[in-house]
């Protein structure tokens, strides 16, 4: 019996180093490893053993005779991955050299801010060394970032990584400081004063605009505002989200486009066993959106989102999904051809909800005097270029992140980066994630940005080229103590945890959110509280 690789992964490859025949492609250090869509599974070499099962982390790995009709698709998937790559002439798993020491063994105490995939994992390669402690500072009193403010609440495997970041949490030297914003609390240089070396790991915040008018009317939004008030991020529960519409209009094509359009359309009853917050569910519970169009200004093969975000979308259940084209023809190859074009011969059914993926079609305007009420449209392609009004309620940009200028650092406002060498902004100062690299990629590619950055500093320290820091034998706590600001430690983040998961499991979900700062502050403290 063959497993299959069922979602997008998290890439930690935690199932490839279990796999004891090597058919979990690709591995680290194989082409392709940490940017693919997924892990694959070669249906052939797969003895059925299911060690990759309980590795796996995120529960992405089922066997092939226990998928559903909507996964089937991803069967086909893992065995075509190999019909085009073989892997006979390559090196079966990556080498793994010996541990790297520092050069110098006194301790080292590093500061990472951010408190998202990116900063976690540069924590977890920073700890593997036995001289270094790490500080991980985040702005608000939860950590995780976009694992638990950016992924959709119906994607529950992918919010399984959290079991690999408690394991970080819980390693000798790892210390939160969360609650704590550096450039408001403090500045960039007096924390530096601190600790031997600072990693910036505060993503990518703001979004793309489109650029046309009308776009600040009430009811045009970002995609990036709209996940996080679903989600229950503290500072977007009072986003204003008209959906006294039918209909609502999503702009880009991207994963986080589709999430949109799925919830925007997810039934209320299925979205209530998540951990979406309470606020959102409730109103989404009673929203009028029945139909919601994605538009693409491309045609559908140069659509952003990945394969298997198309698969579990084109698989629900009680939403039509159906593709207009835009007059264009439809070449993709493959499974994505195959998919692209199913969903093109589809109809829609009389009383069903409806995701409309169009392509072809450019936004021109948002209309409305004090509200959105439409939005103008042209087709782009050669033989349809005519205009139309959308009548919508919504407007939702998903055209891309943008990173902030960092207070402290240099900032390329054009990529919305910190500029940088492989995570070097200067010897005792360095970057990881979205900030460094610009929003791309997966979950797991934060761990291949993690490691690179993390070996520019530790060839910085035996170099010579990191100054101990005037004030590295103090704690940082008392500083901040004299300011009012009082960090959340790791001990106060397990006690929101649980509450938040007792308050779920008496609702039957697994998870009621907490969302505002002063309850997470007063749940940090709560009698559930324990020592770690």
């Amino acid at each position: 019996m063959a497993y299959v690789v069922t979602q997008a992964c998290c890439a930690d490859a935690s199932c490839v180093v279990a796999c004891p025949v090597n058919c979990i492609h690709p591995t680290p250090g194989e082409p392709g490893f940490a940017e693919a869509e997924m892990l694959y599974i070669d249906p052939k070499s797969c003895v059925g053993c299911g060690a990759c099962v309980t590795a796996c982390p995120v529960g992405a790995i089922k066997p092939e005779s226990r998928l559903t009709p909507e996964e089937q698709p991803f069967s086909v998937l893992n065995a075509a991955y190999y019909d085009e790559y073989s892997h006979a002439d390559r090196t079966p798993l990556a080498l793994v050299p010996p541990q790297r020491r520092l050069v110098d063994p006194r301790p080292v105490r590093v500061a990472v801010v951010g408190a998202g995939p990116a900063g976690l994992y540069a924590a977890d390669e920073l700890l593997r060394h036995p001289e270094v402690s790490v500080d991980v500072l985040d702005r608000l009193p939860t950590p995780y970032g976009l694992l638990r403010a950016g992924v959709a609440p119906d994607h529950h495997h992918t919010k399984g990584a959290e079991k690999l970041f408690r394991a970080i949490e819980e390693q000798p030297g790892f210390r939160y400081l969360l609650g704590v914003e550096v450039g408001r609390d403090l500045t960039h240089a007096e924390l530096a004063e601190h600790y031997d070396a600072v990693i910036t790991c505060v993503g990518a915040a703001a979004d793309k605009r489109l650029g046309v008018d009308g776009e600040t009317l009430p009811g045009s939004l970002s995609a990036t505002e709209l996940v996080a008030w679903y989600n229950g991020h503290p500072e977007r529960q009072d986003l204003d989200v008209p959906l006294d519409h039918e209909r609502a209009v999503v702009i880009g094509t991207g994963n986080v486009a589709l999430d949109v359009a799925r919830i925007l359309t997810a039934d209320p009853e299925a979205l209530a066993r998540t951990d979406i917050a309470s606020g959102p569910l409730d109103a989404l519970a009673a929203s009028d959106v029945r139909e919601v169009v994605v538009l693409g200004r491309r045609g559908p093969d140069d659509a952003a989102f990945t394969l298997p975000e198309l698969v579990g979308l084109a698989g629900l259940p009680d939403v039509d999904v159906l593709l207009d084209p835009g007059g264009a023809d439809i070449t993709a190859t493959g499974e994505r051809g195959r998919l692209l074009r199913d969903l093109a011969s589809r109809e829609r059914r009389p009383g069903r909800r409806a995701i409309i993926l169009r392509f072809h079609t450019q936004p021109v305007a948002v209309l409305g005097e004090t509200r959105v009420e439409g939005l103008a449209v042209r087709g782009t392609h050669p033989t349809l270029t005519g205009a139309e009004t959308l009548d919508t309620g919504l407007v939702l940009r998903a055209i891309g992140y943008h990173g902030k200028p960092v207070p402290g650092l240099p900032y390329d406002d054009v990529a919305g980066t910190v500029p940088n060498d492989r995570g070097r902004v200067e010897p005792g100062s360095y970057v990881a994630g979205w900030i460094k690299r610009g929003p791309t990629g997966f979950i797991g590619t934060n761990k291949s940005c993690a490691q690179e950055t993390v070996t520019q500093l530790l060839d910085d320290l035996d170099a010579g080229l990191v100054p101990v820091p005037p004030r590295r034998g103090e704690d940082l706590r008392e500083r901040l103590a004299d300011r009012g600001v009082d960090p959340i430690d790791l001990a106060g983040w397990r006690a929101i945890d649980r509450q938040e998961k007792h308050r779920g499991a008496i609702s039957g979900r697994s998870r009621a959110k907490i969302v505002a700062l002063d309850e997470l502050r007063a749940a940090a403290t709560s009698s559930l509280r324990e020592t770690v």
